[in-house]
């Protein structure tokens, strides 16, 4: 009887997740990052751009890999969409805010129409619950050049004027391929500029 006690502890213990991401209608907490758009740098306010309506917060892992890629390739392709829907989109990952310079401005990527956010030490990530894994060392982007950073879990927060979550999208939960997620996101702000 003594070690059923430890035992039950241990297994509630390994149930419980430690940190989840935030979820529908939890308040989203407020940030302000060096972003980049079209290769120009500036100061992203997530408080300012709520006054304008909807906003898409995703988070990736790194620019110049493959999943990462065809994510932002989708958010480009789908940003006038987005624009009619009266949503802002931000990408936010731990790449240096001069790798950004370069993958904002990339026609095969954001193609300049939509920033991207710099969070070297996660600290955006942490405050949305996300998880940061070291790459391995040596790792390289698809151009051949080292990563140096942690990559930030793939998710995707569509954040309401009000400050609140309206959808988590998980790529380790939901099981969303990387442009499933803008798909996704995009179906969401058109119901909600709908109403």
């Amino acid at each position: 009887m003594k070690l059923a006690l430890p035992a039950l502890v241990v297994c509630t213990l390994l149930a419980v997740p430690i940190i989840a991401a935030l979820k529908a209608s939890d308040p989203a907490p407020d940030f302000s990052a060096k972003a980049s758009l079209a290769g120009k740098e500036f100061s992203f306010s997530l408080r300012a751009a709520l006054k304008k309506g909807t906003v898409v917060v995703y988070f990736y892992p790194s620019a110049y890999t493959r999943g990462c890629d065809v994510e932002a390739h989708a958010f480009a392709q789908s940003k006038e969409k987005f624009d009619a829907a009266g949503a802002t989109i931000i990408g936010v990952s731990a790449d240096s805010i001069e790798r950004l310079n370069q993958f904002s401005a990339d026609p095969d990527y954001c193609a300049g129409k939509f920033p991207v956010a710099s969070d070297p030490d996660h600290k955006i990530a942490d405050s949305y619950q996300l998880t940061a894994q070291e790459a391995r060392a040596g790792a390289k982007d698809v151009r051949g050049v080292e990563i140096g950073h942690a990559f930030i879990e793939r998710t995707t927060f569509v954040i309401g004027k009000d400050q609140r979550i309206v959808a988590t999208l998980s790529s380790a939960e939901d099981k969303l391929t990387p442009d499933q997620h803008v798909s996704k996101a995009l179906e969401i702000v058109q119901k909600l500029s709908a109403k």
